[in-house]
């Protein structure tokens, strides 16, 4: 398994914003191959989302995928680019 993990510092009003079309969030995530598990965590400073997959190729796509929806549906928001880390899950229950 792969995950991605996106941390949006600084993008407060993001979390809202993804939490009120979760339906849309849920539909373009899960539809890529190898889709796992989805979280988004709310932070002091923003917000975290994690991606897992089954392997490096879905993980990736997602950080496509992410970073073009969000452009598209949520232009009103300042939003910096994430920092972005990816890798092999070493661990999981």
């Amino acid at each position: 398994m792969h995950a991605t993990v996106r941390i949006y510092a600084g993008a407060n009003d993001l979390a809202d914003a993804l939490v009120e079309r979760e339906d849309e969030v849920k539909q373009i995530i899960s539809e890529i191959e190898g889709f796992k598990a989805y979280y988004l965590v709310r932070t002091s400073d923003g917000a975290t989302s994690i991606s897992v997959y089954d392997n490096e190729a879905g993980a990736e796509q997602s950080n496509r995928v992410a970073a073009a929806w969000v452009a598209e549906n949520l232009p009103d928001l300042s939003i910096a680019a994430p920092q972005i880390s990816a890798g092999e899950v070493a661990i999981s229950f």
